[in-house]
């Protein structure tokens, strides 16, 4: 090992390490990287000095601009909530026939809305509205429980089927599971509703089988779906005439549905949402249907 032997090739000192032949160069560190240490040094320097930086018992050092982040913060919280409350306090007092009408406020609805809806709806009912299997379509299916403004906040407010006191409570009996019916009656009723919205159905099935289906319909559905199969949405039972099926309109999902019987649920918003953000909410939906239209 060599201490103090130049390098040929580069002109640099060798540090006198040596492995297998290869020299260890001492190379200086590069100007640039000078240039960026001593810069960034200077850069901290000010920034101590200008900025609150170094913390010392309960406090820290406050800098030459006097820049309080949390005073910046509570300003603009306060600067958003005053901007927040010209319009919440429209829409809270104001009928949803009154603020469709406003088109400034409709453009609230709309950005509001969809941030709600996303946030707490759309996991369910799809970013659309448009829902999914075991999901009703809340921008087209007709409302299950009514649609006019006092029952939709209402239905936001206790949900369905929920923990709350004052919920809605749906659920179709399992006909089959129960023994309520027999296989045959099922596949009858189940072929028989399907006839009524789908008319390929009714073409395939024989005209006896789906006799004897609008009989077991007359004898167990009609206390909850109608006579004429249309739904009673104070008992929040669905439309059965209609192209919109929650579980599925196939043969197989129908039979499931009579047979094994359906419980939907929603949660109640109440204590999650409060009472303009669950108007801006239900507004925001009729906006999906009347865009739907």
């Amino acid at each position: 090992m060599s201490v103090g032997e130049r390098d040929p090739y580069t002109g640099h000192m060798t540090t006198g390490h040596e492995w297998n032949g290869i020299k260890e160069l001492n190379t200086p560190v590069p100007k640039p990287v000078w240039f960026f240490l001593i810069a960034t040094f200077c850069f901290s320097v000010v920034w101590w000095v200008l900025m609150p930086a170094w913390p010392y018992g309960v406090s820290y050092t406050k800098g030459l601009l006097g820049v309080d982040q949390r005073q910046s913060v509570a300003e603009t919280v306060k600067a958003a909530a005053l901007e927040r409350s010209a319009w919440s306090e429209q829409i809270a007092s104001m009928s949803f026939e009154q603020v469709q009408a406003d088109p400034a406020l409709m453009q609230v609805v709309r950005d509001t809305g969809h941030r709600l809806f996303g946030d707490n709806c759309s996991v369910c009912h799809g970013a659309k509205g448009t829902g999914g299997p075991g999901y009703p379509n809340l921008a087209q299916a007709p409302w299950l429980w009514g649609g006019d403004e006092e029952t939709l906040l209402e239905t936001l407010r206790v949900g369905i089927n929920a923990d709350h006191p004052e919920t809605r409570v749906s659920q179709m009996l399992a006909f089959g599971r129960d023994q309520m019916l027999e296989r045959a009656d099922v596949t009858r009723v189940a072929a028989y509703v399907r006839s009524l919205s789908q008319p390929e159905v009714a073409a395939e099935v024989p005209a006896e089988e789906l006799a004897a289906g609008a009989q077991v319909f007359a004898d167990n559905c009609t206390g909850c779906h109608g006579e004429d199969a249309r739904g009673m949405p104070e008992a929040g039972a669905p439309d059965l005439t209609d192209p919109f099926w929650i579980y599925g309109g196939d043969a197989a999902s129908v039979r499931a549905s009579v047979h094994g019987g359906r419980s939907g649920w929603m949660p109640a918003w109440e204590n999650r949402l409060t009472d303009v953000e669950r108007r801006l909410l239900a507004l925001y939906v009729l906006d999906l249907r009347a865009q739907q239209k």
